[in-house]
């Protein structure tokens, strides 16, 4: 399965890495095309991977063409790139819509998923569709790249990806200023900031491997850590008084629409629709 990747930064490297980390693929299967002559040197040099200094000609021969540039970048990214009949385009840009790829590409063999930042350690959640050109057996290989950067979720419906870009895309960032509010509180009530950061850490890592593990609804193990008339009580009696569940709602909601209004393409076009850019 060769694999050439456009563009080569942070998930674009995460990808490399966990590719190769789960065997997935060599790194003589890999090459990558990225607008910085040092930054491809760096990816050569530390995976062993082959780099192209020309966009037209870095997607030759390979299976599957993986876009992995900022948004903004899009346009130029692929700019002149061939596309051959019979290969898979597989997009990581954030908030790029299948009509917008489309349309970009005029080639109508995309996957688009959206991975998140834990990605980048193999512990990543990534929901990803397809259009309908996209054969099984690329289907597949979209699905073994995909896991090897942890959990995957295939939707046929592409309205998912903006619902997850604001639960799990989004998600890690409310993580962490949670875990970041849970130390300073710590370090407020008088625990060293050490000792305060190794009990969130800890504390969110099982919290969240206990729902995966035991099957339990998180109230009901909310219920079981909640004594009554105790110390747990008395906080989530303050954090209610503060309208947590509103917070995240209203937060989440407003991620969500953020993510339609950027994924929203002025044309309503289909992947489907119109020609394909085709090397003979």
């Amino acid at each position: 399965m060769k694999i050439s990747f456009i563009g080569g930064g942070t998930m674009g490297e995460a990808l490399i890495k966990c590719l190769l980390v789960t065997g997935t693929t060599s790194p003589q299967e890999i090459s990558v095309h990225d607008i910085s002559a040092s930054r491809r040197k760096w990816l050569c040099s530390e995976y062993g991977i082959s780099s192209s200094t020309d966009a037209s000609r870095a997607t030759h021969g390979a299976d599957i063409i993986i876009l992995a540039v900022k948004p903004q970048d899009m346009a130029k990214a692929i700019e002149g790139i061939e596309i051959s009949s019979g290969q898979l385009v597989l997009s990581i840009i954030a908030g790029i819509s299948l009509s917008q790829l489309h349309q970009g590409l005029n080639y109508p063999a995309i996957v688009r998923a959206m991975p998140n930042m834990p990605a980048q350690i193999g512990k990543g959640m990534t929901i990803w569709t397809a259009t309908p050109r996209v054969k099984k057996k690329q289907i597949e290989m979209a699905q073994s790249i995909l896991s090897s950067l942890g959990q995957e979720i295939y939707v046929t419906d592409e309205k998912y990806l903006d619902m997850a870009t604001a639960v799990s895309g989004s998600g890690p960032a409310y993580v962490f200023l949670f875990i970041e509010s849970l130390i300073d509180a710590g370090v407020r009530i008088g625990l060293p900031r050490k000792i305060a950061e190794k009990l969130a850490l800890q504390t969110v890592l099982g919290s969240a491997q206990t729902v995966a593990e035991m099957g339990k609804h998180p109230a009901e193990l909310r219920n079981m850590v909640t004594s009554p008339g105790g110390t747990t009580a008395e906080a989530l009696s303050q954090m209610e008084k503060g309208n947590f569940r509103s917070i995240i709602l209203e937060a989440i909601t407003a991620a969500y629409n953020k993510a339609r209004s950027l994924s929203r393409s002025p044309e309503e076009e289909t992947p489907e629709s119109g020609g394909h850019r085709i090397k003979k």
